[in-house]
């Protein structure tokens, strides 16, 4: 790629801009363990709400869109659902307040509050702190492989070299950079400076989203899209097969991707992730950067604000760099996504339409840009996981009494080897392969049922939540071994079960213990659910106690936020395949949701900030005699 001088200017100033940002505000974030990974709880939702909104604009996931899209069309905006990427609208209406109620630091802090401190909830915490650490390792081996290729494709210079007899490609040496530039100023500053420099990545990709859909929109005409699509691409209906045949598109290789996927049968497709999706979202946050963002919070009515700010922020800009990605590829990239058959590679689109179409100076900021969703994502998991080595290990078994100086200096070397052996993973991406798979698939696979079951039943132990988790790991691990071929949601009814004895046989091992934990948990979180006995015990001692009786409520809210969340996904794809009366039409649902929402949720969240009365003792009677 030809880049101007101008262009280069741009890259090595937002480098150095956030390398300054983060050395800036570092002596805020060393002060204590609660400054440094959760910024001291003092950090606004809006800003908390646009840090987690960069730390989901993954730069791959972004081309995995923009390739189904191209692929199967509207009906491609269900497609994430199999995450479900709807579950962040579980977390704003309720799941980030009863999380911040438990004032902890961490995912596995919060497994103690939940179950005490027994045996059962002793292994709960240990399970809990190795998904986390080990799926962070597989995330930096994921995004180290990621960013070099990356790099090589929109960067012009070779950085390639031999390091006495061993090769090292240009892919490696600009991950390597990359990353450690990512790594100084993550270390350097804490959750301060991640948040910091995430609201200028997300400013800049942001604008670089807008570029993008501009230059589309100016690029390509209707008819243009419609010659190069089969018919129903456009439908966002569909009946019981997906029915999209590109046999006489210029694309009629495509017809090779949709038997590799196996989604021909999109009715039951559908089916199943509306199952896996409303159990997988109850389960709420896996113990990373998005969990984070909820502790961090000041008060539980913010830590909701900031995850639906997640959405509003983040969809419409996203998709409508995914929609014009999508059209630039339908119109201008025949001859070369046809070469490569069924393996299509997407993120060749990047350098197409940037060089071909972007003037210099946006060309400078689409790249940076580009840098920004990768670093800003790359932070947020380098942040996350060190909380865990120290905090639920070191502070917990090994020394709680040293100084916030020395667990904060901790927290800088435990990030520093994270990233030393998730790099380590990505040098050797190709022979391990199996284990990133293993890693992103067999432990999310294994994670719902406990995690459902630990916000809504009251007699869920902690032994019931560890033999859950490792059951569920199991059956994720075995399926993906022995049934690699299968699509996995297919298998998820399986898994969950197989989970779900787990969970049964651990809980009734033994009586409830740490009952007086049990208790402090849900008069302190006030869950809805099957919480009968806890229920009349916390309300006999304490008479003032009023139980959760929003259950309808939040229901109601989650499909209206459900359906507001996909009118920001259809929008922006609307617009730019210029279906204007359905992006009319959407808008309209945008608007009559969002005032539900704000009348029926926002409004309330007032009282969610309310702090329950401690339990009184009884006193007795005296009785006066004579």
């Amino acid at each position: 790629m030809n880049l101007s001088v101008l262009d280069i200017a741009i890259i090595f100033a937002y480098i150095v801009g956030i390398l300054g940002i983060g050395f800036y505000i570092s002596k805020r974030a060393s002060k204590d363990m609660q400054s440094y990974f959760l910024g001291g709880n003092t950090m606004k939702w809006y800003y908390l709400g646009l840090s987690n909104a960069s730390g989901m604009f993954d730069v791959s996931g972004t081309m995995w869109t923009v390739m189904i899209l191209f692929v199967y069309g509207l009906k491609s905006a269900w497609i994430p659902w199999l995450w479900p990427v709807w579950n962040q609208v579980f977390v704003f209406v309720f799941l980030a307040i009863w999380m911040r109620r438990s004032k902890v630091m961490t995912g596995a802090q919060w497994i103690t509050f939940r179950f005490g401190d027994g045996k059962g909830a002793k292994l709960s915490h240990i399970i809990i702190v190795a998904f986390a650490v080990i799926s962070v390792l597989g995330f930096i081996a994921y995004f180290f492989e990621g960013i070099g290729k990356l790099c090589t494709t929109i960067l012009p210079w070779d950085m390639s070299f031999y390091l006495g007899d061993w090769f090292v490609s240009s892919e490696r040496s600009y991950a390597l950079i990359i990353c450690a530039i990512t790594t100084l100023y993550t270390v350097k500053g804490g959750m301060y400076s991640v948040v910091a420099t995430e609201i200028l990545q997300f400013i800049i990709m942001t604008i670089s989203c807008f570029v993008i859909g501009y230059v589309a929109y100016t690029s390509v005409s209707a008819e243009q899209i419609n010659a190069a699509i089969p018919a129903g691409w456009k439908d966002l209906t569909f009946g019981w097969n997906l029915n999209l045949d590109w046999s006489n598109t210029p694309f009629p290789a495509v017809n090779q991707k949709l038997e590799t996927d196996g989604f021909d049968l999109f009715g039951l497709l559908f089916m199943m992730m509306l199952f896996k999706g409303i159990f997988a979202s109850i389960a709420g946050p896996v113990p990373s950067y998005d969990m984070q963002r909820v502790l961090s919070a000041r008060t539980p009515s913010e830590a909701a604000k900031m995850s639906f700010t997640t959405i509003w922020v983040m969809y419409i800009p996203r998709y409508l760099m995914i929609a014009g990605f999508a059209v630039l590829a339908l119109v201008y990239l025949v001859p070369e996504l046809n070469g490569m058959g069924a393996n299509m590679d997407f993120e060749k689109i990047l350098p197409f339409a940037i060089n071909k179409f972007v003037p210099d100076g946006f060309r400078g900021l689409l790249l940076a840009g580009l840098l920004a969703a990768f670093m800003g994502t790359f932070s947020a998991f380098v942040n996350s996981a060190p909380a865990y080595i120290v905090n639920d290990i070191y502070r917990k078994y090994i020394n709680d009494k040293a100084s916030d100086k020395k667990y904060v200096r901790l927290s800088i070397i435990s990030s520093i080897v994270l990233v030393m052996v998730g790099i380590v993973f990505g040098f050797n991406a190709g022979s391990l392969n199996k284990l990133t798979l293993w890693i992103t698939s067999a432990l999310y696979g294994g994670y719902v049922a406990a995690n459902l079951l630990k916000w809504v039943w009251w007699r869920f132990t902690g032994y019931g939540y560890f033999y859950g988790m490792l059951f569920g790991l199991i059956a994720s691990t075995i399926k993906l071994f022995v049934f690699p071929e299968i699509v996995d949601i297919y298998v998820f009814p399986i898994i969950l079960l197989f989970s779900l004895i787990g969970c049964l046989l651990g809980t009734y091992l033994a009586p409830l213990p740490n009952r007086e934990a049990v208790k402090n948990y849900y008069r302190e979180t006030r869950p809805w659910g099957f919480w009968g006995p806890i229920k009349r015990e916390v309300m006999a001692e304490d008479p003032t106690f009023v139980p959760n009786k929003d259950g309808g409520r939040d229901a109601l809210n989650i499909v209206v936020g459900i359906v507001w969340q996909m009118s920001q996904v259809l929008i922006p794809i609307y617009f730019m395949i210029r279906e204007n009366y359905y992006a009319a039409a959407w808008t309209v649902v945008l608007v009559i949701t969002s005032v539900i929402l704000k009348k029926n949720w926002w409004d309330k969240l007032k009282d969610a900030d309310e702090v329950p009365a401690a339990p009184q003792p009884v006193k007795e009677k005296l009785v006066k005699i004579g």
